[in-house]
């Protein structure tokens, strides 16, 4: 209790306070695994309902409907888990409240306590003096005895020893006294921190119970969950699948029926007025004798009318024998066998029958040989042409998150390149309709073309994305989607004098994508497009990154602290690129803006161009030079810095302006511009110079005023960042990158 210089007070109250940390940790401890659960419960979800857009086909179809039940209630277990988890937190916050009010007043309660103790401490200190003190006078009067000094010193080093030895005394007394008020107030202190420690220590642990019964919990119903998928999967025999397979596929289960000799009749052969009967071939024919057939393809869009055949029956001529009757069969034979249809288009078609008098006797063979012709006709002929044959783009399966281990190939299908040049991140032509809610359009501040070739275009305009066209990207020879990405990045600095510790530079960052507009179709028109992903490298020099959280996934747990994966929602994509077609349909391309960035700066050193700036001024005249220097190590690939305008207002009532190299000054504003092309290594002095300037004044002295300073650089970033597409479906056909300032300043 007492140890070194009376110091368990402080030892125990500091100890409180850190129980109040801990509860904190705690708390945040569960909110993250709250998080990670959601995440997890979220894509489980996701995987659920891919599960349910597989295909349907053949006898394992049946199974998809088990996997996505099962996966649905694992989602379900964790989203329970969250639940329980973000009311664990409430809890634990409450906790935290009452803890920081009890030790409050707690502290308030121990306050006599701590004065107590400083009291003791005190009067420690003073009695180790007064010891000393009266050690030395004592030793001091026997030493005098000793040498013989004279009576008068001797006296004197006497009186000396007795008021050390009262002093001594006293505070012996008073150390007395305080020691017993602290032994007892620092009894009942301990005591009450005690008591805070063991309550504190129980409600953790009944926090930290509840937390393992919710997870506890969880892995009991994930276990129930999936004994419930193997039974099923069990019972799902492979017998009950076929079955299933011939009820819903199957085309009858009526047998051909027997056919049974039959011997020839030649009484009824011969009499020709009593032909045996059979079934009749009967040709519904209309006014004029025409007959109209009738069937539908996928591909009818062509004829409006239906293709007409005119079928002419010769009547059996008398008295000519079987020979002019079988000319006439074997005539009518070839005729149908000629007869060629057209498989491009759905056909309706039309027969004229010229049908013989009705009395005009017809030939019973020849009335059969017609009916076999006509139904060799029909049913060889004029057999449904199938569809033509199409492209399938569902070869790939879609893959939600959690962050898919192989990557869905293209559709079978090739898809062309592009047919125009674009610039898919200049700003789009001026709409009235707002973008679409999905996701917010890109920043269109770069000019660059998006082409198979990644050409860039010599002009500064940038071009609106028109079309002049339908979609550039049509079905044929290449197998990959192209897309573009930007990468814009702002740095803002701020100087003071000429002291490089008093820099302040923060650097944030867009990135970009660029979608051709024949994209969305191919999206579209495939339910299972293949999924978008890509490695954002370099990522150890960003403080912080934040994803479209609509259109992004990303998985927490990757251990590579210099680079990022990130994959679409394929379906928010699309949804959100239709969208914005719809509202622009003219465009020939699209601007998403993925994610933001801020970029871990390193002070003066991460400016690319270092300012300092000094004032003189006087009643008559000011005198102003600005130093700059080109810092080629704080860009990633260096290059020249372009546009280059400083802007410095300054009052005083100037009347005439020198300045080096020549400036602009505008009189009513009050400001001083100067206008530099570029700035790089190959620059004089490699890019290291001043600006000067004198103003004579009016009524002087001016106040220094802050400078501003505005640049770019087109091909660089100051962090380095960078990306690389994973898997295969899509190919990067342009990469920019640029920077520019925001606010850029400098004082004195």
């Amino acid at each position: 209790m007492q140890g070194e210089k009376n110091n368990g007070f402080d030892v125990l109250y500091h100890n409180m306070k850190h129980g109040q940390i801990s509860s904190k940790e705690l708390t945040d401890f569960i909110r993250e695994r709250s998080v990670i659960e959601e995440a997890y419960a979220r894509s489980m979800t996701k995987l659920a309902k891919s599960a349910g857009n597989f295909s349907q086909l053949g006898t394992f179809a049946p199974m998809w409907d088990i996997f996505k039940s099962s996966t649905e209630k694992l989602a379900t277990c964790h989203m329970e888990l969250v639940k329980k988890l973000q009311d664990l937190i409430k809890e634990v916050q409450r906790y935290v409240e009452e803890q920081a009010k009890a030790h409050k007043k707690t502290k308030e309660e121990v306050a006599p306590t701590l004065e107590a103790v400083q009291s003791i401490q005190s009067i420690s200190q003073s009695l180790q003096k007064s010891k000393e003190n009266y050690n030395a006078k004592t030793v001091e009067q026997e030493r005098l005895r000793k040498e013989g000094a004279t009576q008068r010193d001797v006296d004197k080093a006497g009186v000396k020893a007795k008021k050390a030895i009262e002093t001594y005394k006293s505070y012996v007394e008073k150390y007395a006294s305080a020691k017993s008020d602290f032994e007892q107030k620092m009894a009942e202190t301990s005591q009450r921190f005690q008591d805070i420690e063991e309550n504190h220590i129980l409600h953790m642990k009944e926090i930290i119970r509840s937390y393992s019964q919710s997870v506890e919990e969880t892995h009991v119903q994930i276990g129930e969950v999936h004994n419930e998928f193997v039974r099923n999967i069990e019972n799902t025999s492979e017998e009950s699948l076929i079955q299933k397979l011939s009820e819903s596929k199957g085309t009858g289960k009526e047998r051909p029926g027997p056919i049974e000799f039959e011997e020839c009749n030649t009484a009824i052969a011969t009499e020709g007025a009593k032909p045996r009967k059979r079934k009749t071939f009967g040709i519904p024919v209309d006014a004029e004798g025409f007959y109209n057939s009738f069937y539908s393809s996928s591909d009818s869009e062509d004829e409006d009318e239906p293709r007409k055949f005119h079928v002419q029956i010769k009547p059996v001529q008398p008295n000519n024998g079987t020979h002019q009757n079988r000319a006439n069969i074997d005539e009518l034979k070839a005729s149908i066998g000629n007869i060629i249809l057209s498989p491009s288009t759905s056909v309706g078609v039309t027969f004229r029958v010229s049908v013989p008098s009705a009395h005009r006797p017809v030939d019973p063979a020849a009335a059969a040989e017609v009916h076999s012709a006509l139904c060799f006709f029909f049913f060889f002929c004029l057999v449904p042409v199938p569809n033509r044959p199409t492209t399938p783009l569902a070869a790939g399966a879609l893959v939600p998150p959690p962050r898919p281990s192989s990557r869905p190939k293209l559709p079978t299908g090739k898809l062309t390149g592009i047919n125009e040049i674009v610039r898919p991140f200049s700003p789009p032509k001026a709409s009235n309709a707002s973008p679409p809610p999905t996701a917010p359009l890109a920043r269109a501040e770069s000019s660059s073309s998006l082409s198979s070739n990644a050409s860039l275009s010599a002009g500064n305009t940038p071009t609106v994305g028109t079309s002049r066209g339908p979609s550039p990207v049509t079905l044929a020879s290449q197998d990959a989607l192209p897309i573009a990405v930007a990468f814009t990045e702002t740095v803002n600095a701020y100087f003071k004098g000429a002291d490089p510790t008093k820099c302040i530079v923060k650097i944030t960052g867009d990135m970009t994508l660029s979608f051709p507009m024949g994209i969305i179709k191919v999206f579209t028109t495939n339910p299972s497009p293949a999924v978008l992903t890509f490695k954002l490298k370099n990522t150890s020099r960003l403080e912080q990154i934040m994803p479209n959280q609509q259109l992004l996934y990303s998985d927490p747990s990757q251990s590579d602290s210099n680079s990022k994966d990130f994959w679409f929602n394929m379906q928010a994509l699309t949804s959100y690129l239709r969208k914005a077609s719809e509202q622009n349909p003219s465009a020939s391309y699209y601007n998403v803006e993925i994610l933001k960035y801020q970029v871990l700066s390193d002070g003066i050193h991460s400016t690319p161009l270092n300012l300092a700036v000094y004032w003189k001024c006087t009643p008559s005249t000011t005198d102003l030079r600005l130093d700059y220097r080109y810092n080629p190590d704080s860009m990633d690939s260096p290059g020249p810095l372009t546009n280059i305008q400083v802007l410095v207002p300054v009052d005083g009532g100037v009347t005439n302006m020198q300045s080096l190299p020549n400036s602009i000054w505008n009189s009513e504003q009050s400001k001083c511009l100067w206008k530099l092309s570029d700035i790089s290594e190959k620059s004089e002095n490699e890019g290291a110079g001043s600006l000067r300037a004198k103003f004579e004044l009016s009524n002087g002295p001016s106040n220094p005023s802050t400078l501003a300073v505005q640049f770019m650089n087109e091909g660089s970033t100051l962090s380095g960042v960078d990306m690389d597409l994973q898997g295969t479906g899509y190919r990067l056909s342009l990469n920019k990158k640029r920077f520019a300032t925001g606010r850029y300043m400098a004082d004195c």
